[in-house]
């Protein structure tokens, strides 16, 4: 069982965003990966993502976190959805925030990446990229 309000497929994360205007997407990789990787868009529902690093560039674990999504104006009664490459960090991310207030913190299942295929290689799989939803590259 989760410590927190459970793992959302990325269609269903999307579905969520859209439909409750109140609900927040926090990518929570490292500023390198929204750099050179890429984020979700969530201009089309009128909303931004938020960048809040869960571990910090250089590998550290990012001791503002929590404080961090408060200044972002995240509040605790908001569904909030943490995404990150894979769903690893983003679980932890949402067990963090839960044991912390926030009532409703759901993991982007899959991450914005997905599962690595035979080669190694992420992006072909599953993902928020596969699933055919909205992101954007610098």
């Amino acid at each position: 069982m989760n410590d927190y309000a459970g793992d959302l497929p990325p269609r269903q994360a999307w579905d969520l965003l859209a439909s409750d205007p109140d609900a927040v997407l926090v990518d929570v990789r490292t500023s390198a990966e929204w750099q050179w990787v890429g984020g979700a868009d969530l201009s089309e529902l009128g909303k931004r993502t938020l960048g809040i690093e869960w571990m910090m560039s250089s590998g550290e674990p990012n001791p503002r976190f929590l404080e961090q999504l408060g200044e972002a104006g995240v509040a605790p009664e908001a569904p909030v959805l943490f995404l990150c490459r894979s769903g690893g960090r983003s679980a932890a991310a949402a067990q963090a925030a839960t044991a912390a207030g926030f009532g409703s913190a759901y993991n982007v299942a899959e991450g914005f990446e997905g599962d690595p295929d035979d080669d190694g290689h992420r992006g072909s799989i599953n993902g928020w990229k596969v699933a055919g939803l909205a992101w954007r590259q610098s």
